[in-house]
């Protein structure tokens, strides 16, 4: 499998709507799993708006500056899920959020591709100077910790947060 980071454009508009209905679908049928947040904070009907107001440039309202790219599966030519990166933290970020929110459109689960797509999420980091990346997730997601203790993770601590266990792991990418 050969996957690689994009930003979101017209180009791979087609790809990038597939993936939001598949996973818009699946998410009216089952649990709820919207991470990243980022990638569904808008309505895709209306493209140009959607691509131009998918990141955070400048901090508002509790926000930081982000950078959100959709995982290109290669060989297959479909967008399989899409990570989104906070350059720095806030207080809030810092208690709940982490650096990175990723996640893997329903078809394309349990095939190895979030860790990859970490991996690559974690090379953008550092080239934003990061380097101790926070990344939170429900301890019940077995997937999740997986991608990430793969990455490198190592399990801080573990909170109470709306009645599940929320897992907070560091990287180090010194």
């Amino acid at each position: 499998m050969s996957i690689k980071l994009i930003k979101g454009s017209y180009k791979y508009k087609t790809q990038i709507i597939d993936m939001l209905e598949e996973w818009t679908d699946y998410n009216s049928k089952n649990e709820t799993n919207r991470s990243p947040w980022v990638i569904f904070k808008n309505r895709y009907d209306d493209f140009d708006y959607y691509l131009n107001n998918l990141e955070t440039r400048e901090p508002k309202d509790g926000l930081v500056p982000d950078s959100t790219f959709f995982c290109l599966d290669v060989d297959r030519n479909i967008v399989v899920g899409a990570v989104n990166i906070r350059h720095y933290l806030n207080e809030h970020l810092l208690a709940h959020g982490g650096h990175i929110g990723d996640g893997v459109r329903p078809s394309e689960r349990r095939k190895g591709y979030a860790t990859q797509m970490i991996g690559l999420a974690l090379e953008e980091c550092k080239k934003l100077g990061i380097k101790k990346v926070l990344m939170v997730c429900d301890k019940e997601n077995v997937g999740s910790v997986k991608s990430i203790t793969n990455n490198g993770g190592i399990l801080e601590a573990e909170r109470m947060e709306n009645g599940k266990t929320e897992q907070r792991y560091w990287i180090d990418l010194e």
